[in-house]
């Protein structure tokens, strides 16, 4: 009895905790490795709140007149590159008649000199990536790679880098390992060699690995070279300047006001309308938006004003899980069942409503990241870790609090329910 009372005070030194962590961040080092896990501080705005970067990139050969079907190409590189970091608060434009692509994203969160050209590195080499044999002669480009990544082998205990190829690509590849079996065939980006592997058999199928004993750190450098070379043809950037934000740091201030007096507001109608469900509920809605601070701020995922929009849905949905809880909890205590009973039938009563809702709405941010792109992402990853962290805090973690809270006799009156019980 004793192990479930303190429960309530266990969630709540959790709350805490995560709390702080969302709050300041945390600097730490195991061995001679630094790590950070970074907080509000540190969050990385949109180009909405805090500016940016727009960079001009041109295929670095001046002779090389690129077609639009490749600057179309090299476009979708750049967002693939600017989403797998994170960077959703993008515009990506093409400029066929001058043969360019404009590129604008927002600053780092470390950023403080705010320095264009060395905030567009972020973006990764602008290289164009070949295979060749031992001759120089290029067997196949980097356009024709889908994915590069390092994969783990338990049994060498090593990282390995794994390629997968488009059709196109599969096929050359191919016929360039059935030419180099016992060979090396070098990589490289523009005229720098990165990489030599040898070629053991013919690979087929569209997939293989380099392999070598690497480290988990080189496997993901040379994987990430990898990927960044998947261009049609190699760009160079001279042109860039710093962008204004458009809405600018006085509109996050005053949107963080308007969250904060409408928490309150939230917090007091619970409190004063359900009573000890609703002080719970303050506890489950703290650690969801606790919860979607550490979701932004820890990957470095870009937050946007649709991505804020997501966030004050997603409390939304909080707050209607929290009173569709409580009032089942309240109809069964006024039905005359003790305060135990009418939790566990509550919570079990009110699971479906909740589910229902939350599931419908966490496949549609599902489709927005999937098939979204910019800011769409940003909103579709704001609203689903809501909706997640909803069944955890105001499902699971709220349940664990209140069952606890009636485990002490003076918190059992059906008046802290929000109802008193009907006469039989």
């Amino acid at each position: 009895m004793r192990g479930k009372k303190i429960t309530f005070f266990i969630v709540v030194a959790v709350i805490a905790l995560l709390g702080y962590l969302a709050a300041f961040g945390l600097e730490f080092s195991i061995g001679d490795k630094d790590y950070e896990i970074k907080g509000a501080g540190k969050m990385r705005f949109g180009i909405d709140i805090r500016g940016g970067i727009e960079a001009i990139y041109e295929p670095k050969d001046p002779e090389t007149k690129p077609t639009e079907e490749q600057l179309e190409a090299a476009r979708a590189v750049i967002e693939t590159r600017l989403d797998l970091r994170n960077i959703t608060d993008r515009e990506v434009t093409v400029d066929v008649d001058n043969a360019m692509l404009i590129v604008r994203f927002p600053w780092a969160s470390s950023e403080i000199e705010f320095d264009p050209q060395k905030a567009i590195a972020e973006i990764g080499q602008t290289a164009m990536l070949s295979f060749r044999d031992p001759e120089g002669n290029i067997l196949l480009k980097g356009d024709t790679v889908i994915s590069s990544k390092p994969v783990y082998d338990p049994n060498e205990r090593t990282y390995n880098i794994s390629l997968e190829f488009n059709d196109e690509g599969a096929k050359l590849f191919e016929e360039a390992t059935g030419k180099l079996v016992g060979k090396n065939m070098s990589i490289f980006m523009d005229e720098d060699e990165i990489s030599a592997p040898r070629v053991n058999e013919t690979i087929a199928g569209g997939k293989a690995q380099i392999t070598g004993k690497f480290t988990a750190e080189d496997a993901k450098r040379l994987s990430n070279q990898i990927s960044s070379g998947s261009l049609p043809f190699s760009l160079k950037s001279e042109n860039n300047n710093s962008i204004s934000p458009t809405l600018g740091s006085s509109a996050l201030d005053i949107m963080l006001k308007a969250g904060f007096i409408g928490f309150i507001l939230v917090c007091l109608f619970m409190l004063l309308y359900y009573r000890l469900p609703g002080f719970v509920a303050i506890f489950a809605l703290s650690l969801q938006i606790i919860g979607q601070i550490l979701a932004l701020s820890i990957p470095q995922f870009t937050l946007t004003l649709p991505g804020i929009a997501a966030i004050i849905l997603s409390i939304g949905m909080g707050v209607d899980a929290n009173v569709i809880i409580s009032e089942r909890i309240k109809e069964e205590v006024r039905e005359g069942k003790s305060v135990g009973a009418a939790i566990d039938a509550g919570f079990h009563k009110a699971f479906s409503a909740v589910f229902d809702g939350n599931i419908t709405t966490a496949i549609v941010a599902v489709i927005l990241m999937k098939f979204g792109s910019g800011t769409m992402i940003s909103f579709g990853y704001s609203l689903l870790t809501g909706v997640l962290l909803n069944f955890v805090a105001g499902v699971l973690s709220a349940r664990l609090m209140i069952r606890s809270l009636s485990m002490f006799s003076q918190l059992r009156k059906p008046f802290l329910f929000g109802a008193r019980r009907e006469a039989k």
